[in-house]
Order: C-alpha cells, then structure tokens, then sequence
C-alpha cells in the first residue's frame, strides 16, 4: 500500500523571504516600528555638549568668577540681608547668570536632543509605542529574545563601549602624565583650567570613539529590521489584492492608463495624412493606407487641451490641418480610437483626403 503526499504543503511559500512592500514600510512607521540606532542620538547629543563646553568654557569661567566675586565683595560691603529689596537684587541676579551661563547648552540640547532621530527616520509622531503589549509578557517570548543575535550584539557593543573608554581614559592620562606633575607650581585657577581641559579633551575623544560604535549599531539595526519586516510571497499577494479593491488605488491605475493612452496617441499623429478639426473644440487625427485597409483610421482624437495638442503635433510634423466643422464633431463621437471610419462618413472623409492629397500631388488610390 503506498501513501501520496502532497509536497507543496511542505514547500517554503509561506517563509518570509521578500522585501516589505512600500505599503507595510507606511503601516509600520505609523506604529513606530523604523529602523534606527538608539545610540546615534545620545552620542550626537553628548558630543554637540562637549564642544559646546569648549567653546562657551572660558564666558563660563569668566561668568562664575564675576559672580563670586559679585557676592564677596557686593554682599559685604553694600547689601543689607536683612533687607528685602536687597535679597531680591540678590536672588535676581544669581537666576539670570545661572540662566546666562547654562541657556547655550540648553538650546543645544534642544537641538540636538531629537537631531539623531530626525536624520535617521525624519519627523514623526505616534503613540503606538507607550500602548502596553501583554504579548511582551510571555515568558517564552523573553527567553527567546535573551538568546537572540539582538540580545547577543547590544552585550558585545555595551562590553565594548566600557573598553573605549577605559582606554581612551587610560592612554589620555598616561599621555599627561609629565605635564601633571609641573601642576604644583601653578596657582589655582591656571590648575582649574588643565584639569578641564584634559577632561573636555578626553570626553571628546571617547564621543569620537563611540560614534563609530554607533554607526556600526545603525547597520547592525538595520539589517535586523529589514529581516524582521521581511514579508512572505503569499502576504505580498494578499496585500495587492486588498489593495487593488480601494477606490484611491483604482483610480490611480485608471489615471496611470489614461496617461499611458494618450502618450501612445500622440505617438501616432505623426504618422496621420490629416487632422480634421472643428477648429478649436475638436481634432482627428485621419491615416489612409489602400496596403493595409480599405477605409482610413482614426490614429487619434481629442477636445479642448487634447485637441489644441493634437493640432500642436500635426503643425510640428507638417501635416495638413482641414477645418470641417460637421465632420469633425461625426468622427469625434462615433469612431473609436484605432477604428475605420463607418461607410456613412466615407464621402466626406474622401474629399479631405482627396483636397489634401491634391496639394501634395497624390492620389487617394495610389499613394
């Protein structure tokens, strides 16, 4: 006794092997779900906060020494704590230079505290992400995302940014180490300011460092997430059948086929003997050839904007244009585009071809 098996059922149609449609891409960003590094904008963010520092560093300093100074000297020799105007000058003036001194990082972390996002999937917002998921809550599901290649790369890339900075740390001082030790000799302030700037120094040498992590994440995410949108080629079907039955996309298609038409029409006026016009409303374009049919065709046809580029063509090609009002409008709406012109319209289709034919020293039998 033998056992037929159908193997298609075992076949790998089902596996999601294709590129996500254009259309799934849009679904899942209006769920939130893009590809992007979470570590591009927290280092963007710390490294335009470095620079920031040692740029605006030194009205820093300056500021902080101007207010200290402010309140050793002013607090002693002119103001009244018991006073309440005087405390107020006091409180005052202590907001607006904390306000002075920290406003350019604030617009700075501002700026770029979204920059990172921005320039990895552009503007968007959606909620979808803060709706709480139980799926997230199934055990299986965690231990399987524990062992995954995800879980597996973020241990390596948090493994590896704790080894540059240690190094980066460790090799900056070692490099200072002689410096360091003249430090004794110098007053404060002077001691104050090396001491930043081989801080500053160094915070922009491991934000350097970790920007290389971060594009390497950027690639790693990526891929990941063009394998996890990935779509089967039944799902592909399904998708373009579900949109084949919305009204925007037939319409779309159907506005696709008119363009196609027309670009195909227009195509043929060139090869035409005569456009009849009616003179402005209508044109059609005429072709007679005794090899091939024994009426003429109508190549093309058109009102208002088609016809007055129908004409456009014709003058452009050096073919006749006839003006017959009657004759025009009769073609216009009884004969197809393609189609031989109906035995009552051969009289009056024959005389242009002869009149036209007369000027270029033709015949209509024997062209």
């Amino acid at each position: 006794m033998s056992v037929r098996m159908n193997l298609q059922l075992f076949s790998q149609a089902g596996d999601k092997t294709e590129k996500a449609t254009p259309k799934k891409r849009q679904d899942l960003r209006k769920k939130g779900q893009v590809n992007q590094s979470k570590e591009i904008p927290s280092i963007l963010l710390l490294l335009a906060l470095f620079l920031s520092m040692r740029m605006f560093g030194p009205f820093v300093i300056r500021e902080t020494m101007a207010t200290f100074n402010f309140f050793f000297s002013e607090i002693n020799a002119s103001i009244n704590l018991e006073d309440p105007n005087d405390i107020m000058r006091i409180v005052t003036y202590a907001v607006f230079q904390i306000a002075k001194m920290s406003g350019p990082f604030f617009l700075i972390a501002m700026l770029f505290g979204g920059l990172g996002s921005v320039l990895q999937v552009g503007f968007m917002f959606t909620l979808e992400p803060l709706i709480p998921k139980f799926s997230k809550l199934n055990p299986f599901s965690g231990l399987k995302r524990m062992f995954s290649a995800r879980a597996f790369f973020e241990m390596a890339k948090s493994v590896g940014k704790v080894a540059i900075v240690i190094w980066v740390a460790w090799s900056s001082i070692a490099a200072e180490l002689g410096t360091m030790s003249g430090l004794m000799d110098l007053d404060l302030k002077s001691i104050i300011a090396y001491m930043l700037d081989i801080t500053l120094g160094i915070s922009l040498k491991v934000c350097f460092a970790l920007l290389i992590i971060a594009i390497v994440d950027f690639a790693f995410q990526y891929m990941q997430h063009e394998k996890e949108i990935r779509m089967s080629k039944q799902e592909i079907k399904e998708e373009y059948k579900q949109m084949e039955g919305s009204p925007e996309i037939k319409g779309r298609i159907r506005q696709k086929q008119r363009e196609i038409s027309m670009r195909r029409m227009m195509q043929e006026v060139p090869k035409a003997d005569v456009v009849i016009t009616n003179p402005t409303h209508f044109a059609v374009a005429i072709r007679y050839d005794p090899a091939q049919g024994e009426a003429p065709v109508v190549l093309a046809k058109g009102a208002d904007f088609l016809a007055a580029r129908i004409r456009e063509i014709a003058k452009e090609n050096r073919i006749q244009l006839v003006e017959n009002k009657p004759l025009a409008q009769a073609l216009y709406h009884q004969v197809d585009i393609g189609k031989p012109v109906p035995p009552e319209l051969y009289k009056a289709v024959a005389e242009v071809l002869a009149f036209v034919y007369s000027m270029k020293g033709k015949s209509v039998a024997g062209r």
